[in-house]
């Protein structure tokens, strides 16, 4: 069985190597004429270092989604993601803290660089502006601006920028947060692939909808037991960057608190869909937000339906006095539940409380009576959630 996954493997990379380079070369003339566009991913760090990823590709702007887009409106979107044509060996500038790098994309448009800020990092700021350019490409205004009527024509060259931020948790947070999104902040229904495809492929930021109560609970985990504070969330997820402005639509629409969305590489391979790929993603994912974090504990969130409760608990292993609280959404079936409550028996031996919810109030509840948010949320999500349910 394993030579045979090795060869499927190997067989879909290749020939996803052959489809890009057959696709660059009878499309590359076509290809010419869409504007630069770089994708940015919020980046996020400590002050001894942080990680910025992002993308280049050639593509035009997807329309701003609305809770009136149509059937037609919402396919041509999602096919406009996952049709993107990559710019690889492009030089990106980027300018953040005062400093100057520049890195290389790679075969699939994405550029991946690691910065060393300032020891002088002002203590009460989270968020920090990073501008991308890329050296030695300009553009028409015309090629910029898609709007403008046919037969007028622009003179003038625009250096192709674009402005982001990056996070680096203050001294003053008392902990993180990691969680998951399909099933336990977005409802995804993952365990069912055609529902899962039609919600992915067919909705948008404002059709999708969130679990009851979960922007006021995250809002509260956040700010924790005292309103001045600022607690870093960071969102890790197996699904495509190509997803990337969705979920960053759905974030603000819902009221969700902004942090950096950590998601992987969309390919052929027999591995983004296996479970095994799942789990390693997002495991690297977690161990890279940790390792950039050294002296910060964190609370860990997810859901029953896929590995979450087997990842935490191997993170809970890993780190032993980190981990101060998991909470699992309970969206599997019964025998599934049995699994769960073994890996709960488990983190208990590390004195780490794993607890499986029906809803979001339940896991506020706990939060509090462990300090990690202030009581006085609790009346807040409890109506959060009815609001949403109503919804």
């Amino acid at each position: 069985m394993a030579f045979w996954k090795e060869l499927l493997s190997n067989t879909s990379t290749d020939a996803e190597t052959q489809f890009d380079r057959l696709k660059n070369r009878l499309f590359g003339r076509l290809e010419a004429h869409k504007p630069y566009r770089i994708i940015y991913y919020r980046g996020f760090g400590s002050p001894s270092a942080v990680w910025l990823k992002g993308r280049v590709l050639r593509q035009r702007n997807l329309s701003t989604p609305s809770d009136r887009d149509t059937f037609w409106q919402n396919l041509l979107a999602t096919y406009q993601r996952f049709e993107s044509d990559e710019v690889p060996g492009v030089t990106v500038r980027i300018e953040a803290f005062g400093q100057t790098i520049t890195t290389v994309t790679d075969k699939e448009g994405y550029f991946d660089v690691t910065i060393n800020p300032p020891t002088d990092l002002p203590v009460g700021r989270a968020w920090f502006p990073v501008r991308y350019s890329l050296d030695n490409v300009v553009q028409t205004e015309n090629e910029l601006n898609e709007n403008r009527p046919i037969g007028v024509e622009a003179t003038v060259d625009q250096i192709v920028v674009k402005d982001g931020h990056l996070m680096i948790a203050p001294p003053y947070s008392h902990f993180g947060v990691i969680s998951d999104i399909d099933d336990t902040v977005l409802v995804t229904d993952a365990t069912n692939l055609i529902q899962t495809a039609r919600l992915t492929f067919l909705g948008n930021a404002y059709t999708r909808l969130p679990f009851a109560g979960i922007a006021a609970f995250y809002r509260a985990l956040q700010s924790g037991p005292v309103t001045t504070l600022f607690n870093p969330i960071y969102f890790v997820s197996s699904s495509p960057w190509n997803l990337y402005d969705l979920l960053v639509d759905f974030f603000r629409i819902q009221g969700i608190p902004k942090g950096p969305i950590l998601l992987r590489d969309f390919s052929f391979s027999t591995k983004l869909l296996a479970s095994e790929g799942h789990h390693s993603h997002k495991l690297a994912m977690i161990r890279k937000v940790l390792d950039v974090n050294p002296k910060l504990p964190f609370v860990l969130i997810g859901d029953s339906g896929q590995q979450d409760p087997e990842i935490y608990s191997q993170v809970v292993r890993e780190n032993p006095g980190r981990i101060l609280a998991i909470y699992i959404r309970d969206v599997s079936k019964d025998q599934r539940d049995e699994s769960v409550r073994e890996l709960i028996r488990t983190t208990e031996a590390y004195n780490v409380p794993m607890l499986l919810v029906a809803d979001t109030v339940a896991a506020a509840e706990h939060a509090a009576s462990l300090g990690l948010i202030d009581p006085d949320t609790v009346p807040e999500i409890r109506a959060d959630r009815r609001a949403d349910n109503e919804l």
